[in-house]
């Protein structure tokens, strides 16, 4: 799977960060899945677009843990993630917990997955240094998706910083495409059981 990203601190201005990553992702079972990232994530001044020096520029690994539960026609998400990041700041390590819940609908395609998904998903940021705890983010999403490799995502998130210099910003609109390939064996519905990532 591979995943771009591209935030600004205004509506189609004052562009501050962009980030891109590719996991690989092993699946258990249905409701357990393993994966491996690896990916870029730079960060720039405030006040325009893309100002140097940068504020951050940063190689991240991230292994993670995802745990999946069904609940009637809600599906619930557990991640696990710890990320290794070699920055211009130095090495550092941080823990991330995300639990999310999601609920897919619209007729089902031939595939196996529903063209829309509503979710909301809550995330905590820690590491081992003091203060440990770095951030909270929550999100709201609506997906739809066009084919069962693809996803379109409207949403809005609202974040807090503890003592964070590398982003800014309280309150985001989130636009999302999303594209993922899967061997000739993968589970047909897995494409639904996963809250897209931030």
């Amino acid at each position: 799977m591979g995943e771009s990203q591209l935030r600004s601190l205004k509506l189609y201005s004052h562009f501050h960060y962009y980030e891109y990553k590719v996991f690989v992702n092993y699946y258990l079972n249905k409701n357990v899945k393993f994966a491996f990232g690896a990916g870029s994530y730079q960060t720039y001044k405030e006040g325009g677009n893309f100002i140097l020096p940068k504020n951050n520029d940063e190689f991240r690994l991230s292994p993670q843990l995802i745990l999946l539960q069904s609940i009637g026609k809600l599906k619930i998400e557990q991640r696990y993630r710890f990320e290794s990041r070699f920055s211009t700041k130095g090495y550092r390590n941080r823990y991330r917990y995300r639990i999310g819940v999601f609920y897919p609908f619209g007729k089902e395609k031939v595939a196996g997955y529903k063209p829309f998904q509503l979710s909301a998903s809550n995330e905590l940021f820690f590491t081992d240094k003091e203060p440990y705890f770095e951030r909270n983010r929550l999100l709201f999403n609506f997906n739809f998706k066009p084919s069962k490799s693809s996803t379109i995502q409207v949403g809005y998130m609202h974040q807090f910083d503890y003592k964070i210099n590398d982003e800014t910003g309280k309150d985001f609109i989130v636009l999302g495409f999303y594209y993922e390939i899967y061997r000739k064996s993968s589970p047909q519905k897995e494409v639904e059981s996963e809250i897209k990532d931030n």
